[in-house]
């Protein structure tokens, strides 16, 4: 009886560690899981790096304009074929134009364009910023006009596409060159808020900042206008961090509505094992109650026999 006592002890104990270290492991997976799933949600995952991968094996194609069109209004819009989810850019005499997500297998860009002979050529880009191979060559003219055409204002960006969470403030450098100043700088974010409009005195570079509320990607228009009247058109692709609606590439509403986006971690609360350990822990005191006696008993009376 003794050694039956002793072994379901051992072995109550060892069942009772099991299932306080099962429920340890499972609590820490399940707090994992929900952390996980709410920063999938929101965008945004605390861990960082990059997954090196060959860059895009196809390019894009300009089907608009045609080769040797005559344009004679700006801006002029430059659209295509590009393989979907890629970031396309758009050179002008190997020089930045504008950009524009590449969404449903095209694009569509607003541009301005030099006095004179374009060559415009489109390249995708992936993630990583690796570019794909270049597309066709298309070659515009924009007639020149005497003195207008010495001096065209110009707008220009180190940076085709730019991002920050919603509710954070996206700073953006724009660099203007060329024509007269004061200069009036109006900025379409694509979210439908009321476009910014900026004075600039002098050329050269200076920000724009934006808020985004909704997560998305927006086609951000700037439009610059010297005090001759020339005016200068950039487009550019505005990243509002978060997921993004399957149809939607101007920034969805979240699932509450109001654009915030947010998911809340569910919480689960494990009663299983908390079931089965109550019941072990009850016997296992009350059975080492039993055997403390029964070892008691037994001393007293080995005591008697002595004595």
């Amino acid at each position: 009886m003794k050694q039956t006592i002793k072994t379901y002890l051992v072995v109550t104990a060892a069942l009772i560690m099991w299932l306080a270290v099962t429920t340890i492991v499972v609590l820490w997976a399940n707090s994992l899981r929900n952390y996980l799933s709410a920063a999938q949600e929101s965008g945004s995952v605390g861990l960082e790096g990059k997954i090196n991968s060959e860059p895009p094996k196809t390019g894009a194609t300009i089907t608009l304009p045609r080769d040797g069109t005559t344009v004679t209004n700006l801006p002029t819009t430059i659209s295509g074929l590009c393989p979907t989810g890629l970031l396309v850019k758009i050179y002008k005499n190997n020089v930045f134009a504008g950009s524009a997500q590449c969404n449903n297998g095209s694009f569509s860009i607003q541009i301005d364009l030099f006095s004179g002979r374009n060559e415009l050529v489109a390249r995708v880009y992936d993630s990583l910023d690796q570019a794909g191979p270049d597309s066709n060559t298309v070659v515009v003219t924009f007639p020149l006009n005497t003195a207008i055409s010495a001096n065209r204002v110009s707008l220009t960006s180190s940076f085709a596409k730019r991002g920050a969470n919603p509710g954070q403030t996206l700073t953006w450098p724009i660099t203007i060159t060329g024509g007269t100043g004061p200069y009036a700088v109006t900025v379409d974010w694509g979210d439908g808020k009321t476009a910014d409009i900026i004075s600039q005195a002098f050329p050269g570079t200076f920000n724009i900042t934006h808020v985004y509320d909704s997560p998305g990607v927006y086609n951000v228009v700037i439009r610059a206008t010297d005090k001759s009247g020339t005016i200068a058109f950039l487009q550019l692709v505005g990243v509002a961090n978060g997921a993004v609606g399957q149809n939607n590439t101007q920034g969805d509403k979240g699932k509450d509505g109001n654009g915030a986006g947010e998911t809340k971690p569910e919480v689960k609360i494990l009663w299983q094992p908390t079931v089965i350990t109550i019941p072990l822990i009850v016997s296992s005191f009350w059975l080492g109650k039993r055997y403390e006696l029964l070892s008691l008993r037994r001393r007293l009376e080995r005591r008697e026999d002595i004595s």
